[in-house]
């Protein structure tokens, strides 16, 4: 009997380990997704680690120096004059209504905060149309939720504007029944036109209506009396205008394994985006369907009267005179020039690359740890941002075979001769790509459910690259000041770095002075000679400084005041940049970050300098060889 027991007991034992297995089977299956990728990215950041005590030689360090002569700008935009707390009887509300993608909202709602001040009015939560178009997002998320902090905003700027998440009942009866006056303001609308058209239908009807799409409705340069009104613009973009928190924590944790081990890194944001692309005709830099894309994107422009101008337009010329990004193959082998080692550490930004990956292939040769969101996040990461959303419906895909197989089946036994096979069966993916559309139709299909979630989707991604930009060691801009009139992301990036950290390295390039100087070197672009890189050192180097300041404020700042909130929404610890004097608690604080930073740099001096100092001189003594080479024997070709 005890024998019998034993065995039962034995295989009440083996089945509940079975059992047990089955369940971890299970769950491993599963979760396998997330786990390889996470594998991945664990492997990627190790290899990322090259130096793993963190230490860097004096020739890389410098590349990570600050910007001495800029150190004096501080990020000031307090209040300096009498500012009254606004009261909650004011002339009425401001309903809003933003088109456009992340860059447009962003400069959009600085613009609504500072016309409610001027109007005297509160203002209601915006709408952001990307998202309320986008059907089945978040049911956790409202239409600005889904991507700012609301509660943040509204606390932030209690003391500038009043801010209520909905209008009241009766006037949200009065906007359904359409019975408020609504306004589309241009990008250029002065104060005088809200103050003499705007103002007064807002004090008889008690709100308001206005619809936003070129990505600004207040001009970007002020007055000199109104610079109250800019500081104002400079406290919602830099402090009030706060992404979630889910947002925010993900690009922490991003900026954290870019800089594992004490390594410094990169931003680049290529800036290749259709519209601008189509608006200053770049088409020709790319190649086959991509090309004919811009080329259509172009001629609705013209249709619409946002370009004036031919649909075919020389691409080069439009090069030569800066109108058109820098490639990035052209960017990587400026990065070479100016001494970055092949395993320094680049972070992609934006959502939109025109082009895929394609056009990224010359730079990530040049610099292998080249990464982007998905490189440092798994998708369970990711989809944790996108909250619950609703399910779409498939879209239904019919396919009609121009030729019946009967024929085929009923041909009778081999080797008998047989008709031509029914047509190739074309799936899916092959007509619904986004850019399928262009072999067989005149005009571009309309947007899709899953297109217009997608878009959605795009304001996350660039809200995250936005946060891992303005806090990176160092950023490039391939496509700033576009010419569109449009804030675009890199702008926006560099008037905030520029308001945070003036000092930290933010390249300003001239497109026609880069331009000029890669077509001298054109036949030997990856082995120039030694005059040709010191030209590009000594231009980027300028551009960190007074000579690229003095470019972006001439360029840039009338279209979008973000992108150069210098002199009016910072002070100076020295005389040098205007005559606002930092207060005191500014300078001290000023005083001991340097104290601080000064110990750093001690310390890091006393490490060895070796191995970044070794290659940096063995790429100049083979940059100088290989010129020796050339001049030897012109028959010989660089680029085989």
């Amino acid at each position: 009997m005890m024998f019998k027991s034993k065995i039962k007991w034995v295989a009440l034992g083996g089945l509940v380990l079975s059992f047990l297995s089955l369940l971890v089977h299970m769950f491993l299956a599963n979760t396998s997704a997330e786990l390889v990728q996470y594998h991945v990215m664990t492997r990627f950041l190790e290899d990322l680690n090259v130096n793993v005590m963190g230490k860097q030689g004096g020739a890389s360090r410098k590349l990570w120096k600050k910007v001495k002569p800029l150190e004096a700008l501080q990020p000031y935009a307090n209040p300096r004059k009498k500012y009254p707390v606004p009261v909650h009887k004011n002339n009425g509300f401001i309903h809003a209504k933003i088109f456009g993608g992340f860059e447009k909202i962003r400069s959009s709602i600085c613009d609504l905060v500072t016309i409610s001040r001027l109007l005297n009015a509160t203002l209601v939560i915006p709408e952001l149309q990307e998202s309320v178009n986008s059907k089945g997002i978040g049911s956790e998320f409202k239409s600005f939720s889904y991507l700012y902090n609301e509660e943040h905003l509204i606390n932030s700027l209690k003391n500038d504007v009043i801010i209520v998440k909905d209008l009241p009942p009766k006037l949200k009866e009065a906007r359904k029944r359409k019975e408020c006056p609504i306004f589309k303001p241009k990008s250029s609308a002065s104060p005088e036109y809200y103050v003499k058209q705007v103002l007064p239908k807002l004090k008889k009807g008690k709100v308001i209506g206005l619809v936003i799409i070129d990505g600004s409705c207040l001009q970007a340069i002020l007055p000199p009396k109104l610079a109250e009104y800019q500081r104002l613009r400079c406290r919602v973009a830099f402090h009030a205008l706060n992404f979630r928190p889910e947002i925010l924590s993900l690009a922490h944790q991003m900026v954290k394994r870019l800089r594992a081990s004490g390594q410094p890194y990169l931003a680049y944001h290529p800036g290749l985006v259709r519209d601008s692309l189509a608006y200053q005709g770049c088409s020709e830099l790319f190649q086959d369907v991509h090309t004919e894309l811009i080329q259509y994107r172009r001629a609705q422009m013209i249709k619409q009267k946002l370009v004036h101008g031919e649909t075919s337009v020389d691409s080069y010329i439009q090069k030569a005179k800066g109108l058109c990004p820098l490639m990035p193959e052209e960017v990587g082998l400026l990065l070479r020039a100016m001494g970055y080692p092949p395993m320094t550490r680049i972070y992609l930004a934006g959502s939109e690359r025109f082009g895929g990956q394609r056009v990224m292939i010359p730079l990530r040769a040049m610099y292998t740890n080249l990464v982007d969101r998905s490189n440092l996040c798994n998708k369970y990461e990711l989809n944790k941002l996108l909250g619950t959303e609703t399910p779409l419906p498939l879209s239904p895909f019919n396919y009609t075979p121009t030729k019946t197989t009967t024929e085929w089946d009923q041909a009778g036994p081999r080797p008998r001769p047989l008709p031509p096979p029914p047509g190739r069966p074309i799936y899916q993916h092959e007509k619904e790509g986004w850019y399928g559309w262009i072999a067989e139709k005149d005009s571009e299909p309309d947007l899709s459910a899953i297109d217009l979630r997608e878009k959605a989707r795009r304001l996350l991604w660039d809200a995250i690259d936005y946060v891992v930009s303005v806090e990176a060691d160092g950023f490039f801009p391939g496509f700033n000041n576009d010419g569109t009139g449009w804030p675009d992301f890199s702008s926006l990036v560099m008037g905030h770095r520029l308001y945070e950290m003036a000092s930290s390295p933010t390249y300003r390039p001239d497109r026609k002075f880069l331009a000029n100087l890669f077509n001298s070197t054109r036949d030997n672009l990856y082995f120039p000679r030694r005059n040709w890189t010191l030209a590009v050192r000594k231009h980027l180097n300028n551009s960190l400084g007074d000579e690229g300041l003095n470019r972006q404020f001439h360029q840039s700042k009338p279209s979008s005041f973000l992108s150069h909130p210098i002199p009016e929404c910072t002070c100076t610890i020295f005389k040098q940049f205007g005559n606002t004097k930092c207060p005191k608690w500014l300078k001290d604080s000023f005083t001991e970050s340097k104290t601080q930073e000064t110990k750093i740099t001690d310390e890091n001096e006393q490490q060895p300098d070796d191995e970044t100092d070794e290659w940096q001189s063995g790429s100049e003594d083979e940059n100088q060889s290989k010129d020796s080479t050339f001049e030897q024997d012109s028959e010989i070709d660089p680029n085989d």
